[in-house]
């Protein structure tokens, strides 16, 4: 016997280097899911991105706008209603921070709170589209509205699944922590995307 290492037991430098990358994990690599992410919400910008660029189209050949006759937008419900948004934003931030020191009650409190906030916010909606004086085919105004307002709303229904989604997997012992929190990154990063994009609609349809 010359040796006990069998030319089937032998390790190559490559698999050393294979292994030693797989163990290193994602401290020394970019996270491959957040740049799939954003590139998603780069495509939905675009997409919003078209529906303001239409909006403003629309706007810029008309003889007056809104059209003559619309009933005026209220400011006070959608003002608070961007106020609580805004504030949400900075309230899953906070969730975002806790989970990287290992904080999950911390992080699950602030979740709540976003999906509270996220849900009044949804709720001062459907309370203005009852009481607004125009209907979708009132006029042109009226349909850029509820299409663009609408399908932010989506936007906020999707963005409460994913913080409703998190909060229930949070609860599982040890499903996230300061090394693997993913989903809780994830959820805030489409969170403040809608958040940004609400800010230029609320500018657009009631302040501009």
């Amino acid at each position: 016997m010359q040796g006990s290492i069998t030319p089937n037991t032998a390790i190559s430098p490559e698999s050393i280097t294979l292994d030693h990358a797989v163990e290193a994990g994602h401290g020394e690599h970019p996270d491959l899911r957040v740049f799939g992410l954003i590139v998603f919400l780069v495509s939905e910008g675009m997409l919003f991105f078209g529906l303001f660029a239409a909006y403003l189209t629309f706007r810029s050949v008309a003889t007056s706008w809104p059209p003559e006759g619309t009933p005026d937008l209220e400011l006070l419900l959608p003002g608070i209603n961007t106020i609580i948004l805004v504030s949400s934003s900075f309230v899953i931030h906070q969730a975002d921070h806790a989970i990287k020191e290992n904080k999950v009650k911390s992080a699950q409190l602030w979740f709540l709170a976003t999906f509270v906030m996220g849900a009044i916010f949804i709720a001062g909606q459907i309370y203005e589209y009852q009481h607004l004086e125009f209907g979708l085919t009132t006029n042109l105004f009226a349909s850029t509205f509820y299409v663009l307002t609408g399908f932010h709303g989506l936007h906020v229904i999707i963005g409460l699944s994913l913080i409703g989604t998190v909060l229930v997997r949070s609860l599982k012992s040890g499903h996230y922590s300061s090394t693997s929190h993913f989903g809780i990154e994830a959820a805030s990063i489409y969170w403040h995307f809608v958040d940004i994009v609400w800010i230029v609609l609320f500018l657009l349809l009631y302040i501009l």
